[in-house]
């Protein structure tokens, strides 16, 4: 059996896309490691253990631990993003205030759908990018 590492799931994942939503993917991907330089990589490709679809398939950067109300933890990444139907979206994780990213960067970003920790549009090229920098690097400090 042959198995990839994570940088060539991602890789292949990006190219698996149109080319348009390909640039944009990859242009937050470089955002990414421009932001968490030595952040571990995640792909996960969307399955569950029973190879049941799930999610859409996602890259992530970083790496913190979720701390669950049962007490149990697990580690899981900073910030990530994910292509779907209608464009992508952005996860911004481990942040405790979750009206802090709509009322700090609904206005700012741009055409934006911007939840407690998500960041959804159809492009980059009406987004806001030192926006959403910003509100990635405030996630990557919440969570470090």
């Amino acid at each position: 059996m042959f198995y990839m590492n994570v940088k060539e799931q991602i890789q292949q994942y990006l190219d698996s896309q149109s080319e348009t939503k390909r640039k944009d993917m990859e242009a937050l991907h470089k955002l990414m490691l421009k932001v968490l330089p030595k952040g571990k990589l995640w792909f996960f490709d969307g399955m569950d253990d029973k190879g049941k679809k799930v999610t859409n398939p996602n890259v992530g950067h970083g790496a913190y631990i979720i701390k669950y109300a049962d007490g149990k933890t697990r580690e899981f990444y900073q910030v990530g993003f994910s292509g779907n139907s209608t464009g992508i979206s952005v996860f911004i994780m481990g942040i405790d205030d979750k009206k802090y990213l709509p009322s700090t960067f609904a206005k700012t970003i741009g055409k934006a759908t911007v939840t407690g920790y998500c960041i959804k549009f159809k492009t980059l090229l009406y987004t806001n990018i030192s926006q959403l920098e910003e509100a990635i690097r405030f996630g990557v400090k919440a969570t470090t």
